[in-house]
């Protein structure tokens, strides 16, 4: 195994900010608001309905379909009704709206420890399935569908991603830190159905205190011989999926094949302790970690964050912005490869990792700098995916979107800012390249539905 990947960049991390400050529960008082699609797939389907009383951790919506998700309460109190709010991402979409009573009562039977031996695989997966469990470190696909690959003895890694390199983003470490042998028991439970497969820990080395927290487990739970703990070199984007895979496994592969295609899965630190509270102790996914941090709030904190929670009252239990400081951006994730915020008055979906509070717009800076291309080639050098963004930007420019996908593999980017972020002209490269993403896809979908 190597310790890092070709290509990437070393941003100022900004992790001081909030990476000693541990994690605390953070229970709403607000009403808590479920969006129905919160991860890849279709949305799920309500199972309750205006004036319902519902428990923490209770089924208020069932997965529509094989790639969906069920959602469970994150609080008990009163649906006030199922209607159209903004969310994270700034798109109007249907929520259920729990009227909270801070009372927090659960399901009985959440968080009473299983007789994990009398566990069959296909319960496991069930009960991943009934969590409403997604990849809690991207775009939240449904992890159920991870744990069925088509042909399980074919799988060599199990990666545990705890690489966390988004600049600001601290949770995760915090969650290693404090959860170790938590999250080594998912990992156990997911090395259950993959019969030849190695579990494998990947953290960037500025994380010495989850390293050792790891370690420690590691040997209290006697799981050196099938887990290993590998620390990587720190470099962005050491997290991303495919530059995991390039490191422990030793491989590449395209956009058009998954992981499992080369004997990997890799799921979030934050998933595989998910995966551990659902088998051992029946408890759905109603609470995710997330940082708030920023140059922009006062107070930058690490939290356990109860799905459907305001984003505002989040920022106001930080002491809200600092007195004197304008806020000018507010981000969902870290400066990466997050996305701006229009308003703080959305809920935290299960993909939320991060709020950033910014007192200095870099992009606005970045926009007053632009020039041309400087052909000087440093957007190639750092591309962890070995293409060529200067050629790429080209091809869009005239229109040449067939040489864009055919000949430069431009749907190979994984939009993880590298480009952007070293070019001296002050492009917007990974801009350029998410929108004509989202063209060529556009165009695939209506030929796929006979133009309609």
């Amino acid at each position: 195994m190597e310790v890092t990947f070709r290509g990437g960049i070393h941003p100022k991390g900004c992790k001081e900010l909030s990476r000693q400050v541990p994690l605390i529960r953070f229970e709403a008082k607000g009403d808590i608001v479920l969006p129905l699609g919160q991860g890849i797939g279709k949305p799920a389907k309500p199972t309750v309905k205006k004036d319902d009383l519902v428990l923490m951790g209770q089924i208020v919506a069932e997965a529509d379909g094989f790639i969906s998700a069920n959602i469970a309460s994150s609080c008990s109190g009163k649906v006030k009704g199922i209607e159209k709010r903004r969310t994270i991402s700034g798109a109007s979409v249907d929520c259920i709206v729990i009227e909270n009573d801070g009372q927090y009562k659960a399901v009985e039977g959440i968080g009473v420890r299983q007789d994990l031996s009398s566990i069959s695989n296909e319960q496991i997966v069930a009960k991943v399935k009934d969590a409403g469990i997604i990849g809690l470190g991207g775009a939240g696909f449904p992890t159920h569908v991870k744990l069925m690959p088509k042909n399980p003895a074919a799988i060599k890694y199990i990666i545990a991603n705890g690489a966390e390199c988004e600049p600001y983003i601290t949770c995760n470490d915090q969650l290693m830190r404090t959860e170790a042998e938590g999250i080594l028991e998912g990992l156990e439970i997911m090395l259950r159905l993959f019969p030849n497969a190695q579990g494998v820990v990947a953290l960037e080395d500025n994380k010495p205190e989850a390293v050792e927290a790891l370690q420690d487990a590691l040997i209290k739970r006697h799981a050196e011989n099938r887990i290993k703990v590998l620390p990587l070199k720190t470099k962005y984007p050491q997290g991303g999926e495919r530059s995991l895979i390039q490191v422990v496994a030793g491989v590449d592969f395209p956009v058009s094949k998954l992981p499992a295609d080369v004997g990997c899965i890799v799921d979030n630190v934050g998933t595989i302790y998910a995966i551990g509270r659902a088998v051992a102790y029946n408890e759905p996914l109603f609470t995710h970690v997330l940082t708030v941090t920023g140059t922009a709030v006062k107070n930058p904190g690490n939290f356990i964050v109860h799905n459907g929670t305001s984003v505002a009252e989040l920022v106001e239990a930080c002491g809200g912005i600092k007195d004197g400081v304008t806020l000018k951006k507010a981000l969902s994730g870290g400066p990466m490869m997050g996305f701006a915020m229009s308003t703080l008055d959305v809920p935290v979906v299960k993909t939320t990792n991060a709020v950033t509070l910014l007192a200095e717009d870099e992009v606005e800076k970045a926009q007053s700098q632009l020039t041309n291309c400087l052909h000087c080639g440093r957007c190639t050098t750092v591309c962890p995916q070995g293409l060529l963004p200067q050629l790429m930007a080209d091809a869009v420019h005239v229109g040449d979107l067939e040489r864009y996908e055919k000949k430069l593999y431009g749907l190979e980017c994984i939009s993880c800012g590298s480009c952007t972020y070293v070019c001296p002209a002050k492009r917007p490269l990974t801009q350029i390249f998410k929108q004509t993403k989202a063209e060529i896809m556009a165009i695939k979908r209506a030929k796929a539905g006979g133009g309609k």
